[in-house]
């Protein structure tokens, strides 16, 4: 970090600085806060999607009760073969959405298995719908809570750095100027008596010798 210089260029460069920062200051903690409202709207869509989860789990588990207890291999009933995602831009921030899912139902029959099976098949397809959503909204609460810790540490720097220290660095050139002005008057002041003390100086004030003037 470059020394301080006590003069009125630094006092000028210090000046611009504080504007600066306090001109940005409040869009970076604008933006901060509306990060935040984001993220507190992803972390409730994320809960929503884990409670519809839990929720289908309990309700096939009473609807299906003779699924968990059967020799039927139920693995590979249903697969996710392609999973179409774009990024949407929410404040700078890029977004994953799902956009659709394309599901694999593997091929089973009808006569040699259980008609509870299509239940099964349809709950598995849901839960598959809801795991790749809720991946999704996981990536978005992480991303945001990344952004606005970062933001908040940029609004940190400013708030708690940056804007304090040229505040202090002001005060002190104008406390140096100060100083330096009252040592020149000082100056000027012992510089004039001197010179009045000086043989050849000015004559002292009083009344003029005998003959003269007369």
């Amino acid at each position: 970090m470059p020394k301080l210089a006590f003069n009125k260029s630094s006092m000028h460069q210090e000046r611009d600085r504080l504007r600066t920062f306090q001109r940005f200051l409040p869009s970076l903690d604008l933006k901060r806060k509306q990060l935040m409202a984001e993220l507190t709207a992803a972390r409730r869509a994320l809960e929503e999607l884990q409670a519809q989860r839990q929720t289908l789990l309990a309700d096939a588990g009473a609807r299906l009760p003779m699924a968990a207890g059967t020799d039927i291999a139920l693995d590979g009933l249903v697969t996710a073969e392609r999973v179409r995602v774009r990024e949407e831009n929410r404040l700078g921030v890029l977004m994953p959405v799902v956009d659709g899912v394309d599901i694999r139902i593997a091929d089973y029959g009808m006569l040699t298995r259980p008609h509870w099976i299509d239940g099964v098949v349809d709950a598995a397809r849901r839960l598959v719908d809801l795991d790749l959503e809720t991946e999704a909204a996981a990536q978005r609460v992480s991303r945001l809570a990344q952004a606005v810790r970062r933001l908040t540490q940029r609004v940190n720097l400013f708030e708690k750095v940056l804007i304090p220290t040229a505040q202090k660095n002001i005060a002190r050139i104008q406390i140096a100027l100060a100083d330096a002005e009252r040592a020149a008057v000082v100056r000027a002041k012992i510089a004039k008596r001197k010179h009045a003390a000086r043989p050849d100086g000015p004559a002292p004030d009083g009344p003029a010798p005998d003959g003269i003037g007369a």
